[in-house]
């Protein structure tokens, strides 16, 4: 439809041309002392034209003539950005290949050339874009390539170069790349072993890119390093909460740290902070509550203090029985044992624990503590008669040589000196 147009509109002009040529009449006179001309008006449009298109067409020449040496220069500054681009772009196909030398020497030559064109730049060539992000990507990648050939003077050389060109607050176009070189810093020092370094890094990140994933993440393994696992504990939080792990891998590395974090507590008090600093699901977790609580009887002794954690896990694992492993229950008797021998006796625990132990008979571990908690009430025969069921099923040694020495204490009482040896025999041979 264009075309038609076109058409139509230059024959158009054809047919005016036309009739305004062939009907004209009119004619210019030119005098000239001592001559006269006359000429057709027509020609004298014609011939002014002609003379404007070479005027035209004749400046044009003029200026493109003197362009000239503007243009060769350009075309040089290109041919110099080009071959930077080109440095830079062979730097990070080294780097990623391996050829962490090569890579090196590429990076060095993209700094070279932007050295270069920085320096032969006048006022009146136009500004190369992105000249600071291709700095700072150059000199990581060198830091990078010098951190895996472990040529430590060189990545510091590197890295302090990337850490002035952030230094100047006018120019926010290489934020991107400072995070870089601060995450990059920090995985070095991690490499390295050293946690604080690599927390000072973190440390100095915005509060945004601080709590990405991948500084989450070098975070944690820091905080794990230098031992700070109230740290690392918050920070897997975090990582659990942003989806970082599955649900299976979370709650394994979250049990892990909750029980590292109950391990460097040194006194009663201190733990009980630290129990109470945990969140619900931590501290439903039979792991944690288990270590917590042999840690505060072997701390202080206080067994008041962990029945309230014992409590919530010994119903449940009577009430879902498979809520709980073979292990775990061990454990569960095990410590319920140590921490109900250190409180007066109670009828009510006797009575669960009797109940726990006719509902689930196989389970030789209610045996064993049945049989210890009759002890501590003093009922000898009961006593005897549940851990001589118990202590030659047991797997665990712990639980095993107890029923022994009990076994060997309560013959004792009895006088019944062979049964006693035997008993203190076996104990001593778990």
């Amino acid at each position: 439809m264009r075309a038609a147009l076109w058409f139509v509109a230059l024959f158009g002009v054809a047919v005016a041309s036309a009739l305004l040529a062939g009907g004209n009449q009119s004619t210019v006179t030119v005098f000239w002392s001592p001559y006269r001309v006359d000429l057709s008006l027509n020609l004298v449009l014609l011939v002014l034209v002609a003379l404007f298109v070479m005027l035209h067409l004749a400046w044009r020449a003029m200026s493109a003539l003197f362009e000239l040496p503007h243009q060769a220069r350009r075309w040089r500054l290109h041919q110099k950005e080009r071959a930077m681009h080109a440095a830079l772009l062979d730097a990070l196909s080294q780097l990623w290949s391996g050829r962490y030398v090569r890579a090196v020497k590429s990076a060095e030559q993209a700094l070279a050339l932007e050295a270069l064109l920085a320096s032969v730049r006048t006022a009146d060539d136009p500004a190369l874009r992105h000249t600071q992000q291709l700095r700072a990507l150059s000199h990581l990648i060198a830091a990078e390539s010098a951190h895996a050939l472990r040529d430590r003077d060189t990545r510091v050389s590197h890295l302090q170069a990337v850490m002035a060109l952030g230094r100047d607050p006018a120019d926010g176009a290489v934020d991107d790349a400072m995070e870089s070189a601060y995450l990059s810093a920090a995985r070095w020092a991690l490499s390295d072993h050293d946690a604080s370094e690599a927390l000072r890094w973190l440390d100095g990140l915005r509060h945004g890119p601080a709590r990405r994933t991948l500084a989450l993440r070098m975070r944690l393994k820091a905080t794990r390093l230098d031992q700070q696992h109230a740290l690392a504990l918050d920070t897997a939080r975090l990582l659990a909460k942003h989806g970082a792990f599955s649900e299976a891998a979370a709650q394994s590395l979250l049990r892990e740290l909750a029980i590292a974090s109950l391990n460097q507590a040194h006194d009663g008090a201190q733990l009980q902070r630290v129990w109470d600093g945990l969140e619900t699901t931590e501290r439903e977790q039979p792991e944690v509550v288990l270590h917590a609580a042999q840690r505060m009887l072997q701390l202080s002794g206080e067994a008041t203090a962990v029945m309230p954690w014992l409590t919530p896990l010994w119903n449940r694992m009577v009430q879902q029985p498979d809520a709980c492993t073979p292990a775990i229950r061990e454990r569960v008797a095990q410590t319920l044992s140590r921490a109900l021998v250190l409180l007066p006796a109670d009828p009510d625990w006797l009575a669960s624990i009797e109940r726990a132990r006719q509902t689930y008979p196989r389970w030789v571990e209610l045996q064993y503590l049945a049989g210890r908690v009759c002890w501590h009430h003093a009922l000898w025969g009961k006593a005897q008669q549940m851990l001589e069921l118990a202590a030659p099923q047991l797997k665990n040694a712990d639980m095993q040589r107890e029923a022994w020495r009990a076994l060997a204490q309560l013959a004792e009482q009895k006088e019944e000196t062979a049964r006693a040896q035997l008993c203190w025999k076996r104990a001593a041979e778990v």
